[in-house]
Order: C-alpha cells, then structure tokens, then sequence
C-alpha cells in the first residue's frame, strides 16, 4: 500500500512506530535513513488530511430567521 492510499489514522499509527524505531537507536544507518524518509512522507500526508479536513468545516449557525447560515470554522488558536 503506497503513503498516499493511507487513511489519516493508519498513517499516524506507521509515524509513530517509525519514531520508535528511530528513538530506539537500534537501526542501521541505512535504514534508519529510509525511516526518516517514510517518515516524512506520512507526516505531510498527515498534514495535508488536517489541512484539507480544517477547511471543510463550516459551522451552521441560526440566522435569526428561522434559516441557516454557514460560517468558516474558527480554530481556538487563532
């Protein structure tokens, strides 16, 4: 299964196993160089899901007259 074919939790789930793996100290440097690598390819592939998931959330909020209006979703950090 390629990076991108991953779902967000199943590419979260590999990250943190190859930053255990890379914590351990125990690879060779070969491999732990094509870890680092994997590694970042599913950290942007995680980057991107959150990016594209943020900007798809609206929030509804009542317009006082009985209809809907949607409003860009507002992170608590900004």
């Amino acid at each position: 299964m390629t990076v991108k074919a991953l779902t967000f939790e199943k590419a979260l789930e590999k990250l943190e196993g190859i930053v255990q793996e890379l914590e351990s100290g125990d690879l060779p440097l070969e491999k732990a160089l094509k870890k680092f690598e994997e590694g970042v390819q599913l950290s942007n592939l995680c980057s991107g899901k959150l990016d594209e998931t943020e900007k798809k959330i609206t929030v509804l909020l009542e317009d006082g007259q009985g209809g809907f209006a949607e409003t860009p979703f507002e992170s608590a950090d900004e």
